[in-house]
């Protein structure tokens, strides 16, 4: 491993110094190509029957329905995975941007331009739309990207990073500007997170386990996209029925992502009428429902939650339920137990809505609507990279803006400093 990993790094160093430089009609030429290719009879069917060896294998093992969910592809996905690349390919490319000119006393004009990260290291487990996701948002934003994928979805990711590869190819751009690592082995990802000369970036896709190893082992910048334990508060201003609907979809549109909802608060107020309603709701859809005290007092089978229900990251059909006194009292228990990944309250009350967005700490912060909403492609982004739940430098879904920096550029007419 001591010498894969550099020589790994280098290649992708050097690929992005090509990328840096591409027109937006080549990189756009390329994200045309491979979005053509995922719903192509010739280039889909292998990658389902690689997806199907993948899911096979992991029924096998006997992993969890949520990471199942999250490995599995089907027409429909790959369709949604062509939509996405798309709508990345319609984006304004950021690269080569000026903002905020500035003339100054001197006369020189002072701005910042947009430009590539460089080399970014994804790593993810159980997820094969990254693989498409993270090479089409890299590549539109003149970055260089290093794909390490988890052993369960060796096939598919394989299958993907070679219509990534093709098209990069047939464009005339280096096909290691998309390097696929087919080696699971966790000392070469720990290699790769010490190349911090040629790696720019590592965000890690996962689990706990997953984010905290490279967090110890890397010496590039890291961030984090971590769990989402997602609240909605109903406050006592709530539309029931909306309440009831935004919950319901939160907890059961896809249990297993990350930003499904977890936990629901109730006010005081509301709670009588509220609670009721929605764990009918919830019992419909086949959700395990447990709750505080003072939730079952209103609804007296609903099965205790411990303390640790409050800090879990359920990812499947189970929720935690909870009265709080007042929106102080929500803000306050979401700071404790959130993880500062996505947030709603439900209230046709402006004035605690304005005051819920400006209090709650979290990547993205909504009034009257499901926390699914915290996506890169629901946000206008396209696609995401990841959803960072720290602020440096980016904060929420990862797009196309997040993946550039911005230099200094300054224009001047012969002048010289006095």
């Amino acid at each position: 491993m001591t010498t894969v990993a550099p020589s790994l790094a280098r290649r992708a160093r050097q690929a992005s110094r090509l990328l840096a430089t591409a027109s937006t009609a080549k990189k756009n030429a390329v994200l045309e190509r491979i979005a053509a290719a995922l719903t192509s009879t010739t280039t889909a069917a292998p990658v389902l029957a690689a997806n199907g060896l993948d899911v096979e294998a992991a029924i096998a093992a006997g992993l969890d329905e949520a990471l199942i969910d999250r490995l599995r592809l089907d027409g429909q996905r790959l369709a949604g995975l062509q939509r996405a690349v798309r709508e990345i390919l319609a984006l304004e490319d950021p690269v080569g941007r000026i903002d905020t000119l500035t003339r100054r006393p001197s006369g020189i004009v002072v701005g910042r331009m947009r430009v590539p990260l460089g080399v970014v290291l994804i790593v993810y487990e159980s997820r094969p739309n990254v693989t498409v996701d993270a090479a089409a948002l890299c590549l539109k934003a003149g970055n260089a990207v290093i794909l390490r994928g988890g052993k369960e979805a060796l096939h598919t990711n394989k299958a993907l990073a070679g219509i990534v590869h093709g098209a990069l190819v047939a464009e005339g751009l280096p096909a290691d500007a998309a390097l696929f690592v087919d080696d699971t082995d966790r000392e070469l990802l720990y290699a790769l997170l010490r190349c911090s000369g040629d790696i720019d970036l590592a965000i890690p896709r996962g689990g706990t386990a997953l984010i905290d190893a490279v967090n110890e082992h890397a010496r590039v910048p890291v961030i984090q996209h971590y769990q989402g334990i997602c609240h909605v508060y109903v406050h006592r201003d709530a539309d029931v029925a909306m309440a009831e609907d935004i919950i319901v979809n939160g907890k059961t549109s896809r249990p297993g992502v990350c930003n499904a909802t977890e936990c629901a608060l109730f006010d005081v107020a509301i709670a009588n009428v509220a609670v009721p309603r929605v764990v009918e709701a919830l019992r419909g859809r086949d959700v395990e429902v447990v709750g505080c005290e003072r939730i079952r007092a209103i609804v007296a089978d609903v099965a205790p939650a411990t303390d640790a229900d409050w800090d879990t990251e359920f990812l499947r059909k189970k929720i935690a339920l909870k009265v709080v006194d007042d929106a102080d009292d929500a803000i306050a228990f979401i700071g404790q137990h959130g993880s500062r990944h996505t947030e709603s309250i439900v209230t046709n009350n402006h004035a605690v809505a304005m005051s819920f967005l400006r209090a709650v700490d979290a990547s993205c912060v909504m009034v009257n609507a499901s926390t699914r909403f915290n996506d890169g492609g629901e946000l206008g982004l396209g696609a995401e990279l990841g959803i960072s739940t720290t602020k440096l430098h980016a904060y929420g879904p990862m797009g196309l803006e997040e993946l550039c920096s911005r230099k200094f550029v300054v224009l001047g007419q012969g002048e010289v400093r006095r």
